[in-house]
């Protein structure tokens, strides 16, 4: 299997490869166009602590999965953001981990929420160097966010700033859903609007895979007796409208603190693709040295902060943490990972991807 999906990392890739390496980054467009019509989600972790990179490889390497990892801008962007990974700092972590880990089924690393909430030209421009130092740094996918905008500057933004990512055959993820139609009206995603942000895409000669769409989830966590609340029939209608377009699927964020027992259910609606973050980093807190723990306590405290702006402040100490925290990440990781890739339904992904792309070839 892996010997011909091997074939298929980019050029641009091997070259950040050990000789004969079996570490298989793919394209984001091979991944979703290949696995579109598996009902199936492939699960896209945000690790804005490394340590819990290993165990979730891990659980893709046991359960054959196809997996992403992935950073938004606020999270690693040229700056690092506030975990203090740059994109190449973030993309040699997870290809040394791979190559250390003897990592063998493929994955992608994807840039999510490229944010562009304005149609002014600086805010385009930085999108575009952001771009440009991802793909050099090793991401083979793109999720453009200009949905702060209106649908026509939306188009705009997202046809010009995907030129490059469409050039080099990587994976493209539009969105909507942030910004309101009106006044007090929700931000959900119609399909309406949906058609008519593929259609201005389309007339513009771009595809993209994925759709990431507003569909009533929370992002983080949620807080005690706080119920979960996804339209899974407005979401059903969307994706019907994307494959009209060639479209993969749909993108599901937070997910974070949604059951198991509803997130399996989201493959029949036509998630594609679902994002989880804030777990990770619940899963690594779990984890480190409780001295460490108090200390960025104090500091969230002091600075009136969300622990997680934390983690660039103390990063040095994160990653220096004793090897038994580290083990202990590493399988509380190994355990989630699992728990989430089987409610996902992605067990067995990798062998069909590389047995539709083996038959395309």
């Amino acid at each position: 299997m892996n010997e011909k999906l091997l074939e298929l990392v980019p050029e641009h890739i091997t070259g950040k490869l050990e000789k004969n390496s079996t570490v298989c980054l793919l394209s984001g467009h091979h991944v979703f166009s290949a696995l579109k019509n598996e009902n199936l989600i492939v699960m896209a972790c945000n690790a804005r602590i490394k340590h819990a990179i290993p165990g979730i490889m891990k659980a893709a390497e046991e359960l054959d999965a196809v997996v992403a990892f992935e950073l938004t801008t606020t999270e690693g962007g040229l700056d690092g953001g506030y975990t203090g990974q740059t994109p190449d700092i973030y993309c040699t972590t997870i290809i040394e981990y791979a190559q250390s880990c003897g990592f063998s089924k493929p994955f992608l690393i994807h840039a999510d929420h490229i944010t562009v909430q304005d149609t002014k030209e600086p805010a385009f421009k930085d999108a575009g160097r952001l771009i440009a130092n991802q793909i050099e740094a090793g991401y083979t996918s793109f999720a453009i966010d200009a949905s702060f905008n209106p649908l026509p500057e939306n188009i705009d933004i997202v046809t010009r700033l995907a030129e490059p990512i469409i050039a080099h055959g990587y994976g493209l993820e539009v969105e909507l859903g942030e910004k309101p139609h009106a006044p007090n009206r929700s931000a959900l995603t119609t399909p309406t609007e949906a058609k008519a942000f593929l259609s201005g895409l389309k007339h513009n000669d771009c595809t993209p895979d994925l759709l990431a769409i507003n569909n009533g989830s929370k992002r983080g966590n949620y807080l005690e007796g706080e119920i979960v609340r996804l339209d899974l029939d407005r979401t059903k209608k969307i994706h019907d409208v994307v494959v009209s377009f060639g479209v993969a699927g749909l993108v599901q964020h937070g997910i974070t603190g949604t059951p198991l027992h509803l997130v399996g259910k989201l493959a029949d609606y036509g998630i594609r693709k679902g994002n989880i973050g804030t777990l990770w980093q619940n899963v690594a807190h779990a984890g480190l040295p409780l001295d460490l723990m108090d200390a960025m306590r104090r500091w969230a405290r002091e600075n009136n902060r969300d622990i997680k702006f934390a983690t660039r402040v103390f990063k040095a100490d994160i990653d220096a943490i004793p090897a038994e925290n580290t083990r202990m990440i590493h399988e509380m990781a190994y355990r989630e990972a699992r728990e989430f890739l089987t409610a996902f339904r992605a067990k067995g992904s990798a062998s069909k991807l590389a047995a539709t792309l083996g038959s395309r070839r």
